[in-house]
């Protein structure tokens, strides 16, 4: 049975997080042990052993999402999964998620919303995008992520090096200041998404073949010309901006 509960405030795991030194030096010792490793081999061990009942993963359902959470799904089905529902998604993202879920069977889908009182004094007409776009994400993205990581010590990433920027160098097993971030997917290439999708029978984004490459809020997501290269190209385009800031959090 899906359970996928709109998160709020008594929802929130409770319980205390390490200290920032712990948690570089768990981060190093995990990468002695595990940094070799990807996808699956990696996920298991630190979902099963490493973080058992204290580790998550977050997933926009975008364009290449459904990877990570078929992996995800062979190891655990029941890993709290976290959505951040800015309230600015395309109507799309929603029905991916849904079916995504469906065909994965993933059963515990973690909902999190901003706080409306926050919304109310800092952008009460929802158009904060056209003038702030830095604080829009921090309101919509950044501080529920804050919230809903409350509690726990890992969480799961699908950040990839082949998207560029600042994931040139991404390694598998970070630190986020008192938690492990870890990226089973750090060394995969676009043909091995493609063969994640297919070996599978993974379903797309429906957005994808309107030539949208990346996937966030509708206001700050463009389409892009056949055959771009650079998969965020139409994130923030125009902009000085490549991400939304829940790569930050400490």
């Amino acid at each position: 049975m899906v359970v996928m509960t709109v998160m709020r405030e008594e929802d929130i795991v409770t319980g205390g997080s390490m200290s920032v030194e712990e948690a570089t030096d768990r981060a190093a010792d995990l990468m002695k042990r595990y940094g070799h490793l990807q996808g699956i081999s990696l996920i298991e061990p630190m979902v099963h052993d490493e973080f058992n009942g204290r580790i998550t993963m977050t997933s926009s359902f975008g364009t290449e999402a459904a990877a990570l959470l078929a992996l995800v799904s062979e190891v655990d089905a029941n890993l709290p999964v976290i959505f951040l529902d800015t309230r600015k998604l395309f109507g799309e993202t929603h029905r991916y998620r849904e079916q995504l879920v469906d065909k994965l069977g993933l059963t515990n889908i973690k909902i999190m919303r901003p706080d409306e009182k926050l919304l109310a004094v800092d952008d009460p007409n929802g158009m904060l995008f056209a003038s702030d776009t830095a604080k829009c994400c921090y309101l919509r993205k950044v501080e529920p992520l804050q919230r809903a990581l409350t509690g726990y010590d890992a969480w799961l990433t699908g950040r990839k090096r082949f998207h560029g920027g600042e994931r040139d160098a991404l390694p598998v097993i970070e630190t986020a200041g008192t938690r492990i971030k870890i990226n089973p997917l750090a060394g995969y290439n676009r043909s091995d998404i493609e063969d994640i999708f297919e070996n599978r029978a993974l379903p797309h984004h429906p957005l994808e073949a309107e030539g949208y490459l990346s996937i966030g809020c509708m206001p700050c997501t463009d389409r892009v010309d056949p055959g771009t290269t650079d998969v965020r190209a139409g994130r923030w385009a125009g902009q000085d901006k490549t991400e939304c800031g829940i790569h930050y959090i400490i």
